[in-house]
Order: structure tokens, then sequence, then C-alpha cells
């Protein structure tokens, strides 16, 4: 209601594909409503009313579901099931269904029926087969109501029984209609006819104005003759039956009920009084009248009753009880005697007499009289005692009037009673079976009729059970009643009432997914629920395969984002569906740091659980262990690795003893490395200087350096104040210099004294005299003939070298020179090792190939998806 109030009222939409200006049942339908206008226009003018809508339901929803039928096509008759054109003849029936059938389907109903009728008369009644035929009756179908065999419709008429083969060609006359005005008596017999044109159904309710009184008659209105009976809803105030007291019920049709008054009313002999109702206030006791008779000696026997109790019955003539022997003058008190005589009262048999003498009371209730009886079916006769039956134990195997079953009732005379089961047979309607006690011949069809209707139940009409699936539902032009059920329920436009289910929703969805996408589809929200009580289905139409099912939960997320890898590695991010949770690796190796601290993981990309605050990934599968050593560089620094296996922290401080010699490599200190490693270089040479003479030798000469044990060169090493002894040339003359002296003398001969051996240090530095040169020349002859002797030794080896590298070159040739075999497997392993290389070659092309067509593939797919969602946009 809050909808129609907050928005204005929006053109109706056609819900159905088939409701275009064009469609032949469109225009059969404006037909319907110009034939209804025109056949209700004559009532209209008497009751007010512009259409056959705004009119009473009560007064025309009979016609109007005949029109509705018969304009839908779904007027079929319930015999045959088919459905009745305009140009079949009909017959209709005029007691209380109105019904329609095919004029041939109702005689051929009729005269089955009855004969079925006569036949069974004929049989079960001492008539003969001809008057039971002049008295036969058959059944409406459906009402069952009875008419006599010479009603049997033999001509088609209208339906107001004017016209005889009404004519059907005219599309402005109503389908076996005359189109005159029908002129039936109404009901009540008020005297006016029907206004309406000649239609089916029952005739309305009489539109004239006239005055009338209500049921109690204190009121003058003036109403509709159809409807002049009413009530006043006054106090009716009728006297009552009891004549004392008024009705005081509400103004109402009939009789007055009974008086309820309460009272207290004395029996009918006046013996006891009690509060009783006023309608019962005349009752009797219980208890006998106790009053005397007339002759003064008996006491009245009856039972409460009112008035005089009269005579005394012993009074006047009397005889004894069996009535033979009359005794007259007798006092009514006095005894009468019996006779003697035999009593021959007829016995309850009605066929023996009493054998007894006369006797007071009753006579016996049973005949013993022994006489010979038959049984009921005549197969069996014996002596039996009056009063017994007698009766046999044979079955009666004779077939009842429906020919199905055998009588099979003990000792039957003939006259089978009519078959009591249940006929039970499917009927034509495929949907029930036959009520009726069992019989013979077809079944009667099925009475039940179906309601088709829309679905605000405004437009319906009846058509017989089992043709509904052949119907087509009514057309409605009124607002579809049925409030959507999805999210766009105030912004869907209205549209017409229609059978079966609302048209979809065109909105799209925009429904939000938990991740935070909307839903780009067409609106597939919860259907409205069906009325159950429609159980037509429409024929199947092709219907075009929506993307959404209407009444289905959103799809998954089809929205496309880019995923990380398991390990959650930069780079190798993948465009995958929203909804599509399943994890992948990327193949990379996983590069996590271990527990260690100082490697990573080799493993392949496997599955990550969260982070933690300190940045630290928990793996919901664990990396590989650290077997490696320690390979930390310690600290401080030193040469020694780390003894434990790889670990987190800081390695252990080092121990391990080396050995370091002094600035001159006089003598080794040992040294713990972390105490080493931790002293400055100052500290390390001090520590390291042995503390005596430096023991290296001088750079420019022979000498020890005199310093104390220090680090680098030695200091001043052309300063040495060592004393040289210097000879001459022939190493006659001698003397001593002070190094340094020496060294100077070299630097001034342009010689380094580095580069003067050891053993010619200080040689050649003072000339030689006039005693010294006889030595030199005898000095040089020897070194000239030592030259001489050693280029002697030496030409021979020339000699034998030269066959020895022509020996090496023979054998270099010879170990190029290869065998046969060593040949085949050679080439063997270069065959193999091609062979190898190709198949390397094919394999990364045909996989190439196949990565090549799968990236393809995905490209594509990746454009149909930005397409759909484009267009669902």
């Amino acid at each position: 209601m809050s909808s129609s109030n907050n928005h204005p009222p929006q053109p109706l939409s056609g819900s159905d594909s088939d409701s275009d200006g064009n469609d032949p049942s469109t225009t059969s339908l404006r037909r319907h409503s110009d034939l209804s206008d025109s056949i209700f226009k004559s009532y209209f003018q008497f009751t007010g009313h512009s259409s056959a809508a705004t009119a009473s339901p009560a007064d025309l929803s009979k016609i109007q579901s005949f029109l509705t039928s018969s304009s839908s096509g779904a007027l079929s008759c319930l015999i045959c099931l088919e459905r009745i054109k305009p140009s079949d003849p009909t017959w209709s029936c005029s007691s209380l269904c109105f019904s329609i059938f095919h004029l041939i389907c109702i005689q051929s109903w009729a005269q089955q029926s009855s004969n079925l009728s006569a036949s069974r008369a004929s049989t079960r009644l001492p008539i003969t087969p001809e008057a039971a035929s002049e008295a036969a009756i058959w059944n409406c179908p459906k009402c069952r109501v009875e008419y006599p065999k010479s009603q049997i419709p033999k001509s088609y008429f209208c339906f107001c029984g004017k016209l005889k083969d009404p004519y059907s060609d005219d599309p402005w006359v109503l389908p076996h209609s005359c189109g005159d005005v029908c002129g039936k008596p109404l009901r009540h017999n008020c005297g006016h006819h029907c206004l309406l044109l000649c239609h089916p159904g029952p005739c309305p309710a009489c539109p004239k104005l006239i005055k009338v009184r209500c049921f109690c008659g204190s009121k003058e209105d003036v109403r509709r003759c159809g409807f002049k009976e009413y009530s006043c809803n006054g106090q009716c105030s009728k006297l009552l039956e009891c004549g004392v007291h008024e009705c005081v019920e509400i103004c109402h049709d009939g009789n007055c009920p009974p008086c309820r008054r309460i009272g207290v009313y004395r029996c009918q002999c006046g013996k006891k009084e009690e509060e009783r109702e006023c309608f019962d206030r005349v009752y009797r006791c219980e208890e006998p009248c106790g009053k005397r008779l007339g002759c003064g000696k008996h006491v009245c026997e009856r039972g409460c009753h009112h008035g005089e109790c009269g005579e005394c019955p012993l009074q006047g003539k009397r005889t004894c009880p069996c009535g033979k022997r009359v005794y007259e003058g007798l006092p009514c008190d006095a005894p009468v005697q019996v006779c003697g005589g035999t009593c021959d009262k007829k016995l309850s048999c009605g066929y023996h007499r009493c054998p007894e003498r006369c006797h007071r009371g009753q006579c016996a209730e049973t005949c013993r009289t022994v006489v010979k009886k038959s049984c009921r079916c005549g197969s069996l006769r014996k002596e039996v005692p009056c009063y017994q039956d007698l009766v046999c134990e044979r079955k009666c195997l004779t077939m009842r009037d429906c020919g199905r079953h055998a009588c099979k009732r003990r000792c039957c005379d003939g006259d089978c009673p009519p078959c009591s089961e249940i006929c039970g047979r499917r009927l034509r309607c495929k949907n029930h079976k036959c009520p009726s006690p069992c019989h013979s011949g077809t079944c009667a069809p099925c009475p039940i009729m179906v309601t088709i209707s829309c679905a605000c139940g405004e437009t319906h009409f009846e058509v017989p059970c089992g043709t509904e699936k052949d119907q087509k539902p009514p057309k409605c032009p009124k607002r579809c009643p049925i409030t959507p059920l999805c999210r766009h329920a105030l912004n869907c436009k209205p549209h017409k009432c229609h059978y079966g289910a609302c048209p979809p929703c065109r909105l799209p969805c925009a429904e939000e997914y938990p991740c935070g996408h909307k839903c780009n589809l067409r609106c597939h929200g919860t259907k409205p629920p069906l009325n159950p009580e429609f159980t037509l289905k429409p024929k199947k139409k092709k219907v075009m395969q929506a993307e959404c099912v209407p009444g289905t939960p959103c799809p998954p997320c089809p929205e496309l984002v880019w995923r990380s890898c398991l390990g959650q590695h930069v780079g190798a991010e993948r465009m995958m569906v929203c909804s599509n949770k399943s994890r992948f690796s990327c193949e990379n190796l996983c590069g996590n740091p271990l527990p260690c601290g100082n490697h990573y993981c080799t493993k392949t990309c496997h599955a990550l659980e969260s982070q933690s605050s300190m940045n630290q990934l928990k793996r919901s599968e664990p990396c590989e262990d650290c077997f490696l050593p320690c390979q930390k560089e310690r600290e401080p620094r030193c040469q020694h690795p780390c003894p434990q296996p790889c670990h987190p922290g800081d390695c252990p401080q080092c121990k391990v003893l080396i050995k370091r010699s002094c600035h001159c490599g006089s003598m080794v200190h040992v040294f713990e490395c972390i105490y080493y490693n931790s002293l400055s270089s100052n500290d390390q040479e001090t520590a390291r200087s042995c503390g005596g003479p430096c023991h290296r030798k001088l750079p420019n000469c022979t000498h020890l350096c005199p310093e104390t044990c220090h680090p680098g060169h030695c200091p001043n090493p052309e300063k040495c104040c060592k004393k040289v002894t210097i000879r001459c040339k022939c190493q006659t003359l001698k003397k001593e210099w002070l190094c340094q002296d020496v060294q100077e003398a070299y630097l001034r001969d342009g010689c380094r004294p580095m580069d003067i051996p050891k053993n010619r240090f200080g040689i050649g530095l003072i000339p030689c005299n006039s005693e010294c040169k006889s030595k030199v020349q005898v000095v040089e002859s020897e070194l000239q003939l030592r030259k001489s002797r050693v280029t002697e030794v030496k030409e021979p080896d020339n000699e034998k070298s030269v066959p020895k590298r022509r020996k090496r070159r023979e054998r270099v040739q010879e170990s190029k020179e290869t065998s046969k075999l060593q040949k085949i497997i050679s080439r063997t392993k270069q065959l193999l090792l091609y062979i190898f290389i190709l198949f390397i070659l094919l394999a990364a092309s045909y996989y190439g190939y196949n990565g090549l067509l799968w990236l393809n593939d995905w490209m594509n797919e990746v454009d149909e998806q930005r397409q759909r969602s484009s267009r669902i946009k």
C-alpha cells in the first residue's frame, strides 16, 4: 500500500508474449467485451451499472462465466470432453446446472439412460416392457436432474428456445443464440420476463423496482423485484404459536422459532409440576393415571392423559377368553370362567390355530406345527416347524444388473438386489474414479467442474474436469496484485494480471558480494509464490535460456582480480575469477628465510598461512631443514669457520690458537684468535714483537738490522756502520771500511749495492798495485780456460738434444694415431650427442607451441569476460 501512495500510477505493461494488438486472442477478447455489453445493455438500463464488471457478482457471474469460456474457446462438452464449436448443434440443461452439451452426445446419453431405466423397471416391477419404456427417465449428466423420455432433445434450438437451428456465422451474435430478447419468466413468478438477449445460463434476478414490505411487515421500501424479500433488522414481534408471547428474533424469513420462555406447567393428569419451555408446556408424566372409573371398582390403567378416563371395559356383555361362550349380567368385578373348549385363535403365522384349551392371556408366539417348506431359491424342500424359515447354503451365481459381479447371496429368490459395490472405473477425465454403485454401460461424466482463473480471480470460467490441460488462461485487463519479492519492488513497472508466474524483473541485480563487488546480472531475486488453486499449465513456449534463473541466489563473483601465488612472490601474480578461491604455485623457488636465518628455502613455491606482526611468514607447509655448516663471518673477523651447524644469532667466540711470528722472524708467538683479533693494529704489532734485536738482513748489504725487532722495513739501510773488508780485484790488497762507505763507493761507480753478490761484496773497490798485476793475468787466463771447457762440454749436449726432440715429436704423432675401435666409439658418442640435442629442441618447440596456444586461449577468455561485463553494464 505504501508503494502505491508514494509513487504515481504507472502504465500497465503486458506480461504475456502474445498480448499484441494484432493477436487474434486480443481481437476475440475485444469482441467478447462488445458482446457482453450488447447482451447486458437492457439489464443495465434498470440496474444503473455501466458494465458487467461493476455489477453485482451474484447477478451475472454464471452468464459471465459462460461468455468468458465461449470467448476463450474453453466451452467443452461434458460427455465427449471435446470443444464446442460455434457451428456445432447444442443442448443446454434448463433446470439447475445450465451446462451445454453437443446435441448428438446428449441424445445418445438420454437414449442409453432411458433404455437402462426401462429394463431395470421391467425386471423388478410387475409391469410390461411397453409401460416401463413409457415411464423411463434420464438424468442430466452434470446436475442429475430427471427428465422424462418424451423430453429427449430432437432439434437444435437457441438458449431461449425461440429459434430452431440458430445461425452461427454472424460475428456480432453470440454462438448458439438467436440474438433476440430472452423473454423467459423470471424466478419466484414475479410476473416479469428476462430482459437480456438470448444467453446461456440462468436468467438474472428481476431488476425492476417495486414497493414491498419486510419479512415482519413493519416497514415498506422500494426494492428490486429479484431481491424484494429483505429484513428490516428490527424485532419481529409476531405472535408465536403459544398465542401469548411475541417473537424476539430479528426480522426473518419463514416461520418464527418455537417459544423459549421458561414457565412452571402441570402435566396432563395434573399430578406433577415442572419448569419447561413454553412450546413444550403440554407434556405427560411417566406415572399411570390411577383415577376411579365409572364403576367405582376399578382404576384407570392408562398413562397420564387429558380428559375423562371413560367407562369400565368390563361392564356389559362378557365372553370367555376364546370368545365362544357369552355371559350376560355379570358384574364387572366377577371373574369370567373358561369354557373348556379348544382356543382356536389364529397364531402369529396366520395359517394355523392355537391347539390349547381356552385360556387367559396371549397364545404362544411360535407355531410349532411341522410343515413342508421350500427354500427361497427352490433347490431344497424339507419338513420344518412353521415358525422356522428354511434357507439353504447355495449361493446365487446370477450376474447382477451391473453385468460385472455375481449376486453371491445365500439362497436367493431370483430377485437379486442392485450391486452394492462401488464402480471405481476411471472416468474420461482421467483424474477421478466413478463414485456411483456398480452399473452397466458407460459411467456418468465427471461432475466436477474446474475453475480456470487469472491470478487475481476476477476473470474466470469453468470447464469440465479433464479438459483444463487444453485450455488457455483467460485474459484479464486488471492490474496484477502480486507484489514482487525482489529488492526492486518499488522500482518495478506494474503489469497486467496474468496466469502463472510474474514476468522477471528487468533491472540489474546490483547485490553486493562479500568480496565487495556487485552482481551485474539481471535481477534474479525471489519469485512470488503461485496460487495453488489454479492448476492449469499453459503450453510450453520456447524461451531463450537466461543468464540466471529467477529465484536463485547470485552466482559466484565473476570479476577478474590479480591474485598472488602460494608463496606470495612479487611478479608471479595471475588474473583469476574473484569467486575462484583456488591457490596456485608459480613454480619458482620459495626463497623465504629458513629458521636458521642465514639461508633461503629452495623448495618449489608452497603455501603460506598468514603474516605475523614481526613480518615473519607463518608457513602452513614447513620449509626444508638447513643442514649446512655455519658460514657466517665472525665478529671480530677471523679465518676460522664456526664449528657449529648453521644457526641463528651470533657465533660463539673463536678459541682457536693461532701462531704469529715476530717482526723479524726469530720466534713464534701463540695467541687465542678472539684475543688477537680483538686487539688494535698497534697493539697487535706490539704483541708480536720479540723484544730482541732484529734478525733481518739489510737490503743493500749483508749485515743484520741493528734495531730492536720492529714491523715494516728496517730504518736507514744505507747508514749501516758495520766494518766491511774490501779488497782489490785480485784480492791481494785489503782494507776495512764502514759498510755505508762501501755502499757510497758502489753508488759512485754506478752500481747498486744490492746487486752485488755476497761473495763479491767489497771486492774491486781499491785498485791493484804492481804486485797484483801478474796475479791478475794468471787469474784471467784461468777464467778463459774454464769458459772454453764449458763450451766444449755443452756442444755434445746440443747434438744429443736434437734426436730427443725428434723422438718427442714422433711420440706425439704416435699418440695422435688411434685405433678403429676408438674411432667407432668416438663417432657413436657424437651421434648420441646429436640425437640428445635434437630431442631437446623438439621438446622445447612442442611445449613452447602448447604454451602459446594456452596463452592465446586465456587471452581470448579474458576478452570475452570483459565484453560480457561491458554488455551487462
